[in-house]
């Protein structure tokens, strides 16, 4: 299992369009990821359980990985979220 914290760093937070680019990623992967805010954690592969956690900007999250490609699969994300969602 692997954790990464991260800042969301897009002005507009994690919305509906970037929700669904992490879920995207995430579901490219073949083990399970879990997105921890505020001691509430949501699988990273729906998007009614990531939109549920209403994170904001500058906000900080955990980012968990667990299975067979977890390395390969937490860069993914925590590239995605770095890019900001590809909105700046």
């Amino acid at each position: 299992m692997l954790t990464k914290k991260v800042t969301i760093q897009n002005k507009t937070g994690l919305h509906a369009r970037p929700a669904s680019l992490l879920i995207d990623a995430a579901n490219k992967f073949d083990c399970s990821l879990q997105i921890i805010h505020e001691n509430r954690e949501a699988n990273l592969k729906s998007i009614i359980s990531v939109m549920s956690l209403a994170i904001g900007y500058g906000e900080k999250i955990i980012i968990r990985a667990d299975g067979k490609d977890e390395q390969t699969a937490l860069d993914k994300i925590i590239e995605v979220i770095n890019n900001k969602f590809g909105e700046e």
